[in-house]
């Protein structure tokens, strides 16, 4: 199935995009998930729609500042969204236990997941939003091995 490419016309078509970026993750295997795109492609937005399909039930928000937010989904297992934007170094993120996540065996959804690089697992799925207008997005879902 993977690569694959969603293409997303509106901002109100991300929720289907959301179920297929879920069923990647599920036919993939992969806990560890990267989300890449410049600023305001909606990396977030994506992800809080996959956390309805995920059942989480609390508010999604981008853990800017605190690095990491913790969720529990619909089975209540904990969801890790991290957002490494403000990382200042590997060490911060090394600091934060971002390793123990990572390689916890529970899905991590990584925004700027290219700050951490040397971070992150192998296999992993790359989820790659790509601007094309105000409204109108690819997605583009692939297998880092």
């Amino acid at each position: 199935m993977l690569p694959h490419i969603v293409h997303v016309p509106t901002l109100a078509d991300l929720p289907a995009a959301a179920r297929q970026v879920h069923t990647a993750i599920t036919e993939s295997g992969c806990t560890v998930v990267a989300f890449e795109g410049e600023m305001g492609a909606g990396k977030t937005t994506l992800i809080r729609a996959l956390a309805a399909i995920l059942g989480i039930a609390d508010d999604v928000s981008s853990p800017t500042f605190a690095l990491v937010n913790e969720y529990r989904d619909g089975r209540n297992h904990p969801v890790y969204h991290f957002d490494f934007y403000r990382i200042d170094s590997i060490d911060e993120a090394e600091r934060i236990g971002a390793a123990e996540y990572l390689d916890s065996g529970y899905l991590c959804l990584v925004e700027w997941p290219a700050r951490v690089a040397e971070l992150l697992p192998h296999p992993r799925l790359e989820v790659r939003l790509t601007v094309l207008s105000a409204e109108s997005r690819t997605i583009e879902l692939t297998i880092i091995n």
